[in-house]
């Protein structure tokens, strides 16, 4: 059986203009409320989503498996409130819950993902997930990127759930 794979690269942007986003081809957007837990699967740790906007939102569980930097073995399901309202009761010790609001669109045929951060008004996060590590990722019009953070584990949503960076990006 072929394991789900998730082969992605990360870039750390300036704060990006939501207008400029809107412009891209597919614009979407959802909140999204992220919290970690001690529920294990996969023999790793999960976590759980709410996801979704003006009051409709799904409910997700995922564990993560890493592979490389870039690649995952990824494990996602669809769980309903209930189960979800039921596995916040676990959540790990030391993690806050992240909000964010992702922004997502098409650009040159491959989809990106920009998420915002409520502690954050000078950065968020940029990923575009792609078929194999060695993929020429093209960077969008509306993104001014600081610098890549594929290999930089400060950057994990998980890492950021225990500690927020403040770096001056100067």
């Amino acid at each position: 059986m072929n394991e789900p794979l998730e082969i992605e690269r990360k870039w750390l942007i300036e704060y990006p203009s939501v207008d400029m986003m809107k412009n891209m081809t597919d614009y979407d957007y959802s909140e999204i409320e992220q919290t970690y837990t001690n529920y294990m699967e996969h023999s790793v740790y999960g976590r759980i989503r709410k996801r979704g906007k003006k009051g409709n939102y799904k409910f997700y569980k995922t564990f993560k498996k890493k592979i490389t930097n870039l690649t995952r073995v990824e494990y996602e399901d669809e769980i309903t409130e209930e189960e979800y309202n039921k596995i916040m009761k676990h959540k790990r010790e030391g993690f806050n819950t992240i909000n964010k609001v992702r922004h997502t669109f098409i650009y040159e045929g491959l989809k990106y993902e920009i998420d915002v951060f409520p502690f954050w008004n000078d950065r968020a996060f940029m990923e575009c997930e792609v078929n194999s590590e060695d993929a020429k990722i093209p960077i969008p019009p509306c993104v001014k990127v600081i610098k890549e953070v594929t290999d930089d584990s400060r950057y994990t949503n998980s890492n950021l759930a225990q500690k927020i960076i403040t770096e001056d990006l100067n």
